[in-house]
């Protein structure tokens, strides 16, 4: 008879195979290629945002060696700078009113551009145009001269220069954003053109109404794409600087209406030398930023259906 012996641990043992040379001159190419990039996260990113987090501890004015002050910048920008808290409040009510009118704007042209039938390749470029201007200085500067003392906003509706006035001038640099609805309606055009048209026909075979197959269809099939342009649009308008300056030539007035958080940042930093307040007020902005994000990203849970989700 014949005895089967039994494998044993050390037959089970892992064998490190050595890399190949081959190998090894595939990875080596590689970080070869990825090193322009490896070295601009670091040169450009990563050095600046630790000498900026080192320079906010310090009393520096761009002239003299940095002063090494603690957290005397934190502790006067929260408790000493009434200036600052009103930039908080003009950011988050700039934030509030131009994220949801840009949004929505740009679903409902979505919803018009999908169901045409002619020229909607020439709209989709129309309605994309001002967003390829981006928030550059001239457009601002064009803005400003719609919206101030005589110009077309005055001569249409006989309400003055909405610049010059503080319950008005906020809304005229929103308006600016929202009218730059084009990057994010591109977005919901692709995503409406994903939801498949057998859930429209078997809604409308059941008798539900277009506002119906809008709330039970279009919405949480859309919702990943909605997240997104959420996300990215609430990011941007956190650090809205361009209008806010173009439109208050730099000083944030009328009262401090347009007196936005970067604005007032640049202000402190490039206009009073204080840079190391300025880094204090960066890096809180920066803090503030991706705790928006991550509450949006929490709440996503409750909110956003992914259409993997219903095959589990």
């Amino acid at each position: 008879m014949t005895t089967t012996q039994m494998p044993t641990a050390a037959s089970h043992k892992r064998v490190d195979v050595p890399k190949k040379p081959a190998r090894r001159r595939r990875e080596g190419a590689a970080w070869v290629f990825l090193s322009p990039w490896v070295l601009g996260a670091c040169v450009l990113t990563l050095l600046p945002m630790a000498v900026s987090l080192y320079l906010s501890f310090t009393d520096y004015d761009l002239f003299n060696s940095p002063n090494w002050v603690g957290l005397r910048n934190y502790t006067q920008m929260f408790t000493e700078d009434p200036r600052y808290w009103r930039s908080v409040v003009a950011t988050l009510t700039y934030v509030v009113i131009a994220v949801p009118l840009q949004l929505g704007l740009a679903l409902v042209v979505a919803l018009a551009l999908k169901n045409m039938r002619r020229g909607r390749a020439f709209y989709r470029s129309a309605f994309y145009a001002p967003s390829l201007l981006g928030a550059s200085m001239s457009i601002a500067l064009v803005w400003r001269a719609i919206f101030n003392d005589g110009g077309t906003v005055d001569n249409l509706f006989g309400t003055g220069g909405w610049v010059n006035k503080p319950g008005w001038a906020l809304i005229a640099v929103a308006l600016l954003t929202v009218w730059q609805f084009g990057a994010p309606m591109v977005i919901f055009l692709a995503g409406l053109q994903q939801i498949p048209g057998e859930l429209y026909e078997a809604a409308e075979v059941d008798g539900a109404s277009r506002r119906r197959q809008f709330l039970s269809i279009t919405v949480p099939m859309l919702s990943p794409v909605i997240f997104f342009n959420l996300v990215l649009q609430t990011i941007q308008a956190f650090q809205v600087f361009t209008p806010a300056f173009a439109v208050s030539a730099g000083k944030g007035g009328p009262a401090d209406s347009t007196l936005f958080y970067t604005l007032y940042l640049y202000d402190r930093g490039f206009v009073a030398s204080h840079m190391g307040y300025a880094s204090a007020m960066a890096w809180v902005l920066l803090i503030v930023i991706g705790a928006v994000t991550a509450v949006l990203f929490r709440t996503s849970r409750s909110w956003v259906f992914y259409a993997s989700e219903g095959d589990r």
